[in-house]
């Protein structure tokens, strides 16, 4: 399993332990949050219970769009993996889902800092911890996942590196290798 998966499966993961107490018990939380101990009203109620449909939504979403469950029974690929690229059929708005994901981890991993600055309140710790490690592994597929390499059949090089500042004296070898064969 790939780190773009673990990424997927995490956020969807994340997203539904956060939307269950919300739709389960949405009096519980209210109760919590309040500074007076009272019953949720109707209002609160329907906010809570939209927000957590909301929170499993956009994590099914993810899984969906990012192709980590296919949408269709034909796969053109028969390796089997995900990749980002938007030439892909299994998951076309791959990218855009990530990007999205990446803002909201990041939105809440602020927001959650911010608040656990302020209050003190340890389950803002948590949250802060979770959404960050996520938002950081979302800018590294990002960062780093976001393109098969460009590698080439004859040296096995990467052809986007360059030799500045320091010269790649073994894979000049092998070129002169592969030169070498093919003449």
């Amino acid at each position: 399993m790939d780190v773009f998966y673990s990424y997927t499966y995490g956020t969807a993961a994340w997203l539904a332990l956060q939307a269950v107490p919300l739709i389960v018990s949405p009096t519980v939380i209210v109760t919590l949050l309040s500074p007076a101990v009272r019953e949720a009203t109707t209002l609160e109620v329907y906010f809570s219970r939209s927000l957590g449909f909301t929170l499993l939504a956009l994590g099914v979403l993810n899984l969906l769009l990012t192709g980590s469950i296919p949408l269709t029974s034909r796969l053109t690929d028969t390796s089997g993996g995900v990749t980002t690229d938007p030439d892909d059929p299994k998951a076309p708005y791959a990218m855009p889902s990530l990007s999205v994901t990446l803002a909201y981890h990041a939105a809440v991993a602020f927001y959650c800092y911010a608040m656990w600055t302020q209050t003190g309140v340890t389950s803002f710790a948590f949250g802060t911890v979770f959404s960050g490690v996520l938002s950081a592994i979302g800018l590294w597929c990002v960062l780093f996942a976001s393109s098969d390499g460009r590698i080439s059949r004859k040296t096995g090089a990467d052809k986007r590196t360059s030799g500045f500042p320091f010269k790649n004296s073994e894979a000049h070898s092998d070129k002169k290798k592969a030169m070498k064969k093919g003449l």
